[in-house]
């Protein structure tokens, strides 16, 4: 989703060593993103065909559908839904859910807005402009959502399909997304963390009845 440093909770260090060939897949993933958004800037989403990208990341057009069944894929794809479950399932068991979700949310958009502020831009631009791109974002929340919900449902003891579990995880996610697009809608001239600090009050304390 979508996008100061983040905490992560282990290291690098700490984490299983990819083989080559997984080493191959994140880099030729990479090429193809960073071809992506290089054309975009340089001539519009519109303009910019599966050719091209392909030619400027150096591999096939078939290559590149293998990785990315659409354009859309391309932007909006990314590696953080698994750091969202690891940062979730870190956090101290005893500790009330509105406060993790609060951590969690607010750690991940840091991840995925924050350690490329250029590129968040530009996806979020996309995601107000272009009609494809957000009913692809729409798409790819639910994969989001059945995962968060299946950690929400590790956590408290509930059924991940129940419908209280479902409604919860995608509050969070569904704020994220309006505020990513209110960022863009207002030139990305705020604070995104600000932003975000609002959306959370709102979903853990609902609104007053005057007008901020």
């Amino acid at each position: 989703m979508n996008p100061m440093t983040a905490a992560h909770p282990t290291s690098p260090a700490d984490r299983p060593q990819l083989s080559l060939r997984e080493r191959k897949k994140i880099k030729t993933r990479e090429a193809i993103r960073t071809a992506t958004y290089a054309l975009i800037k340089e001539q519009g989403y519109d303009a910019t065909t599966i050719d091209q990208i392909a030619e400027r990341a150096e591999v096939s057009p078939s290559t590149v559908f293998r990785y990315f069944p659409t354009k859309e894929d391309i932007v909006l794809t990314d590696e953080y839904d698994p750091i969202l479950l690891e940062l979730l399932r870190a956090r101290p068991a005893d500790e009330p859910l509105p406060e993790t979700m609060r951590y969690v949310i607010r750690e991940g958009a840091r991840v995925g807005i924050e350690e490329d502020m250029e590129v968040a831009r530009l996806r979020t631009h996309l995601m107000v402009t272009v009609p494809a791109m957000r009913s692809r974002m729409m798409e790819s929340m639910s994969v989001t959502g059945r995962m968060l919900c299946t950690a929400i449902g590790e956590r408290t003891g509930r059924d991940p399909d129940s419908l209280e579990v479902r409604v919860y995880a995608m509050s969070f996610l569904g704020g994220l997304m309006e505020t990513s697009l209110y960022w863009a809608e207002r030139g990305h001239k705020d604070d995104f963390e600000g932003l975000l600090d609002r959306t959370l009050d709102v979903l853990e304390h609902s609104i007053g009845t005057e007008n901020p």
